[in-house]
């Protein structure tokens, strides 16, 4: 393959590595007709000995075929992933199943899977199984996708997130040809060269169309019209057989094949003669996507239509046909009875694989013929889609679809139905931010279900109204209504451990005793159950108390498993959330480029997710870039605040109003904050907020309007009250650098304040600490301590030249005596450069430093004398 021989020796390289059980990702990407798939076929003469290379494909479906590119492989690989795949097996099988024929003796494996960019949420979901795990697999796992193909929030944006984080990962950017190129290949022909790469530009699929009509002069400037002029030279039978194809948006098997064409596999032969098709004796595939998509678009509407028919009759027809691809043409053909009747189905496979995307699509195009359907299947077909839609992030669709299940549910009387869906209304009215309907729905399911006589579904709103009581700061409420949900729920073990997570940290937050014992048995109910939804959820219960009592070590710890059993399960919004809540601690504790990674992971990597997650992200970022007093911080923190507001609650109004106040003191201007501290403390004064109330009434005082002193021990009441030095050594204790800095600048003792700014330089917070220099100044202190050099300020992580020489020596791989001996330094003080370095890298091993440098554009080269 022309200009190719690096990428193919990187593959080559990635395949040996595999071999001896260094699995790794490679990323191969580039525009339409580059050569990927080129690429990908050329793995097999480069393969180690027992090697083999699995292709599947996603395709340009209008719903995408759920699991498509796995289904591809079941006629190559070992019979118990075979069957799993033919069987229709839920997730679990399937990933067993795939890990165990990756993991087969002696038999390394190149698994490759083309076009990510159509790729189902399924298909990422396993993808992402394998990438986190690939290393200790003797497999490379090569992706291919189109640059600028994938639009925000596409699921293939996620999975190319979580690959930049792998252990070993190689990225591969195809390139167009270079002149010499092109001129080498088109010197067989009688074309000119020079023109050859002037239509082309050295895209390696529209010179080989070039090449392949053999006429520069006929061939447009786009490859449809490149594609037209060779289809326009065939006879007209075959150019009826490539009609007939073009319109099936993935590889055509014999089965398919056989109904569609009466001559079978012999009526292909023409068109593969021309370069057109890729044949094999199971199935028939265009060279290239481009040339299916340039025949099908060209067809007038009418042929298109009655062609897809055909598919629909002859897919219908076929036993075990995916119902996915039945839909897909019986949309493009307009058969409403066959949408009807396939699509529940689809939807069905596709949630159950996790394709959740795909099963709203499927749904939405059942539900435009809604009239098709009785009441009572009208009522679980919008369910249906409402929680697809909930699971997706399209909250507002998930809000319309469930009012019409309420609807729904009156007309036919049935009081159990009606209660059910009056409570999932209002969880979703919660996330829509609409406070006012999920109180009046959470009330009127409890008050329809208490006469349905049905305890499971009792006990399901009995739990969510004390749960929103919780969410309201109604903490006595939440109890109150909480406990005879504990009772109901005895024999419903994901209601039960839900509730009880709810109650154990409304006891909690009251200070009642035996709220901890509720919440760990609700981790322990949910565990048991195998819920990761209700053991998520109570992680982040868990967490958030430790944060509230300032024990941030053993929030950090809870997290940790948190966010393994997330992304084990696939649990994607408790895994966003799970990151914001590690990003919280980070912040507090000190470790601000963590926090920032974090808070950015979740917001530019993953921009759709929901507000309550988005609103305290936003918060650490700004606060992270407030305290070191970059730009932005101000912008971040006006939009968290504006979801706060829609969300009015708590647990999202107080931290905002915080951080605001806090900006607003290291900006000089902190009076005009009373305006939205007031109301902000009004609320954190009810029963359950300690900590809330301790926040504010400090920050109020900054402002000038003090409030009845809070009698607590949290350190922000000591500071209120005067007891700076008490608060300084609480703040200590918990862990908290800069908490306790801006406690001992509080002090007109030099020597507290000089501490302080030790502290402040180290985190580079440069905005409390040039008050806190300027305070000195005003004492007289002759001799005080400049801040960070200017080259450690405009470095990303705002390293010293000391810690960039540490990081170089890191990279390097010296261990710390040896840093010490040729810095000559103690090795205890190199034990606490490592450390901030550590910390200011976001890392926490040795082993990460040069990938997290690289990220932040620090060069690790060294410059030669």
């Amino acid at each position: 393959m022309l200009e190719r021989e690096h990428e193919i020796a990187e593959l080559a390289s990635a395949a040996t590595a595999a071999a001896g059980g260094s699995g790794s990702v490679v990323l191969l990407s580039g525009e339409a007709g580059i050569g990927k798939s080129r690429l990908v076929a050329a793995v097999r003469g480069v393969l180690p000995p027992r090697g083999r290379l699995l292709v599947g494909y996603c395709d340009d479906l209008a719903t995408a075929r759920t699991l498509g590119p796995f289904r591809d492989l079941a006629d190559d690989v070992g019979p118990e992933l075979a069957g799993v795949l033919r069987d229709g097996g839920d997730r679990d099988e399937l990933l067993d199943a795939l890990r165990r024929e990756l993991t087969r003796p002696r038999r390394p494996t190149v698994l490759a899977v083309e076009d990510l960019h159509w790729a189902d949420d399924a298909t990422v979901d396993v993808l992402s199984y394998l990438v986190r795990r690939v290393a200790e697999l003797p497999a490379v796992l090569l992706l291919t996708y189109r640059d600028g193909e994938s639009t925000a929030g596409h699921p293939l944006e996620r999975l190319l997130g979580q690959a930049a984080r792998a252990p070993r990962l190689r990225r591969l950017e195809l390139a167009p040809l270079s002149e010499t190129a092109v001129r080498r290949l088109a010197t067989p022909s009688h074309l000119d060269p020079d023109e050859v790469y002037a239509v082309t530009r050295g895209n390696p699929f529209f010179v080989t169309e070039v090449l392949a009509a053999a006429d520069v002069d006929a061939v447009p400037p786009t490859v449809v019209d490149a594609v037209l002029a060779t289809v326009s030279r065939l006879d007209p039978q075959t150019q009826e057989v490539l009609a007939q194809l073009a319109v099936v948006p993935s590889a055509v098997h014999s089965h398919l094949l056989d109904r569609l064409l009466p001559q079978g596999i012999a009526a292909v032969a023409i068109a593969e003669r021309h370069r057109l098709l890729d044949v094999s004796p199971d199935r028939v595939v265009f060279r290239h996507e481009l040339i299916r998509r340039a025949i099908a678009d060209a067809l007038p509407v009418a042929r298109r239509v009655l062609l897809h028919r055909r598919v629909l009759a002859a897919l219908a027809a076929q036993e075990g046909s995916d119902p996915s691809a039945i839909m897909h043409h019986a949309v493009q053909a307009g058969e409403v009875a066959a949408i009807v009747r396939f699509g529940p189905r689809a939807a069905r496979d596709a949630a159950e694989a996790g394709a959740h995307r795909e099963a709203a699509s499927h749904l939405r195009q059942v539900l435009e013929h809604r009239d098709w359907f009785e009441a009572g299947e009208l009522a679980d077909l919008l369910g249906r889609y409402a929680v697809e839609c909930t699971t997706i992030g399209e909250i507002s669709a998930a809000l319309t679809a469930q009012r019409d299940v309420v609807e729904v549910c009156r007309a036919l009387g049935d009081a159990r139905e009606l209660g059910a869906a009056l409570r999932w209304l209002s969880r979703i009215c919660w996330m829509a931010g609409e406070h006012e309907l999920m109180e009046r729905t959470a009330d009127e399911a409890v008050t329809v279900l208490e006469k349905a006589g049905d305890d499971k579904l009792l006990a399901q709103a009995l739990s969510n109204r004390s749960w929103q009581h919780l969410l309201a700061g109604r903490c006595a409420d939440s109890v109150r209504t909480g406990m005879p949900a504990i009772e109901l729920a005895a024999e419903d073990p994901v209601t039960l451990s839900h509730v009880l997570s709810t109650v154990g940290t409304a006891q909690s937050q009251l200070g009642l005793p035996g709220g901890r014992r509720l919440l760990e048995h609700s981790l322990r109910v949910a565990l048991s159950a195998g819920s990761a939804d209700a053991a998520c959820r109570a992680y982040s219960n868990t967490v958030w108390l430790d944060m509230q009592e300032l024990r941030f070590a053993r929030a950090g710890a809870v997290l940790t498993d948190a966010i393994k059993l997330a992304e084990g399960t696939e649990h994607l919004t408790f895994l966003h959330h799970f990151f914001t809540l590690r990003a919280e601690v980070a912040l507090a504790t000190g470790a601000w480029n963590q926090a920032v990674a974090d808070a950015e992971l979740v917001i530019t990597v993953h921009p759709h997710v929901q507000p309550l997650i988005r609103c305290p992200a936003l918060t650490v970022l700004g606060l992270a870039v407030i305290r070191r007093g970059r730009p932005g911080g101000d912008a971040l923190l006006t939009e968290a605040w504006e979801l706060a507001q829609r969300m009015a609650e708590p647990q999202h109004t107080v931290p905002v109003a915080a951080a605001r106040a806090e900006a607003a003191w290291l900006h000089g201007d902190v009076v005009e904050a009373v305006e939205w501290l007031a109301p902000a403390y009004a609320e954190a004064c009810r029963p359950g907020h300690p900590a809330f109330r301790a926040e504010l009434s400090y920050w109020l005082g900054k402002a000038g309007d003090p409030v009845p002193p809070d009698d607590s021990d949290h350190p922000y009441a000591l500071q209120a009250a005067g007891r700076w030095r008490d608060a300084a050594a609480a703040w200590q204790r918990a862990g908290c650098p800069y908490h306790h800095a801006a406690a001992l600048a509080e002090s007109t003792e030099p020597d507290d304040l000089l501490a302080a700014l030790s502290i402040l330089d180290d985190l580079d917070a440069r905005p409390l600490a040039r008050r806190v220099r300027h305070r000195l100044r005003e004492l007289g202190v002759p001799r005080i301590p400049r801040g960070p050099a200017t080259a450690s300020r405009t470095n990303p992580a705002g390293l010293t030249g000391r810690q960039l020489e540490i990081v170089h020596l890191l990279a390097a791989g010296l261990t710390n005596a040896e840093i010490a001996d040729q810095l000559v330094l103690s090795v205890r003080t190199v034990d606490n450069h490592v450390a901030t370095v550590l910390g200011k890298l976001g890392v926490s091993t040795r082993r990460q430093i040069a990938a997290r440098a690289e990220a932040l554009g620090i060069s690790l080269q060294t410059n030669a004398c």
